[in-house]
């Protein structure tokens, strides 16, 4: 097994020798700019990690791992011209660099691309790959439009914004880790319970996600720290707040979330302040811990050696306490 710096090492090689800037320019100038900005690059890690874990050399993983990461980069080119965000990864986005259009075509791009990588396994992997693909990607445009549609309704609730959660960004951290699986020829109930493992995970990440929007560093974070709560964001913090607040703690939130002035800081302070008073903060970390100690448990099950196991649980512990 390598470390995580390892793993990230291969894969930016790897990256470098396949991405090709050519004509036309503005279609994959972007692309190369988004999968430079770095990254932690957690999802193709955790693909080859898995490959590794499963008895597999790692480089046969290294075309999976770079789908996912294409995938993903994709996801967020779009994702950020809905948001209007400026920032990704402490840089600006793509459609502020460029423009709207480019941005669009260029993440079209991208997801076509993601999908020549699986080109490169034989037919009967490459069909487990690719089957797994088109669903998890499905899902995660399922996931997105949920979180588009909660932004225009009071009536959200926790379990609907898991199932979203679970869809815009679980799936693709338990895809991630299965494709290793597949690629490794393990059994059905190891693919199946290293996709479980990589679901909680995802889940107690995107939670994390949320709570660092809100509490973490602009200087660590790497992106516009407040952003959900400038879009009014229907949050496991926001809905958990509301749940918890007074009448007149809950008549403020609500007040602030219908608003949009120009200046955001005090209503990002003022809703920072609604979340730790009524217990969201805290609420919302419980939440972290709790998808991550059941991803732990799913580890039991799995037939590896006891000190892979050790590798996948440190990684998870890692994850947890991350503040970028």
């Amino acid at each position: 097994m390598h470390s995580t710096q390892q793993y990230q090492e291969f894969i930016l090689e790897y990256l470098k020798s396949q991405l090709q800037v050519k004509e036309p320019l503005n279609l994959y100038e972007p692309i190369a700019y988004i999968l430079h900005l770095g990254g932690k690059r957690i999802r193709p890690v955790l693909t080859l990690m898995s490959a590794e874990v499963f008895e597999a050399d790692y480089k046969k993983a290294l075309p999976a791992s770079l789908a996912v990461e294409v995938f993903h980069n994709f996801s967020l080119i779009h994702d950020d011209i809905m948001d209007d965000a400026p920032l990704r990864r402490g840089h600006e986005t793509v459609h502020e660099k460029w423009d709207v259009n480019t941005g669009i075509l260029s993440g079209d791009a991208m997801l076509i691309i993601a999908y020549q990588y699986f080109e490169k396994y034989e037919p009967i992997i490459f069909k487990e790959l690719a089957k797994l693909f088109s669903k998890t990607a499905l899902e995660v445009c399922e996931g997105q439009q949920w979180d588009v549609d909660f932004e225009n309704r009071e009536d959200v609730t926790i379990a609907e914004y898991l199932k979203m959660i679970e869809f815009k960004t679980a799936v693709l951290v338990a895809a991630a880790m299965k494709m290793g699986a597949i690629i490794a020829l393990t059994s059905k109930e190891n693919a199946d319970l290293i996709y479980d493992f990589g679901l909680n995970l995802g889940l107690a990440f995107q939670l994390q996600d949320d709570y660092l929007d809100v509490f973490g560093n602009p200087e660590t974070f790497g992106k516009q720290v407040g952003g959900d709560i400038i879009e009014n964001k229907k949050t496991h913090l926001y809905l958990k707040a509301i749940e918890f607040a007074t009448s007149e703690q809950r008549d403020q939130l609500l007040h602030l979330y219908s608003i949009q002035p120009q200046d955001n800081f005090d209503k990002i302070d003022s809703v920072k302040e609604l979340f730790i008073a009524t217990g969201a903060a805290k609420t919302t970390q419980t939440a972290i811990e709790n998808y991550t100690f059941k991803a732990f448990e799913t580890l039991e099950k799995l037939q590896i050696e006891s000190d892979k196991k050790d590798v996948l649980k440190a990684f998870g512990e890692k994850l947890m306490g991350r503040n970028v």
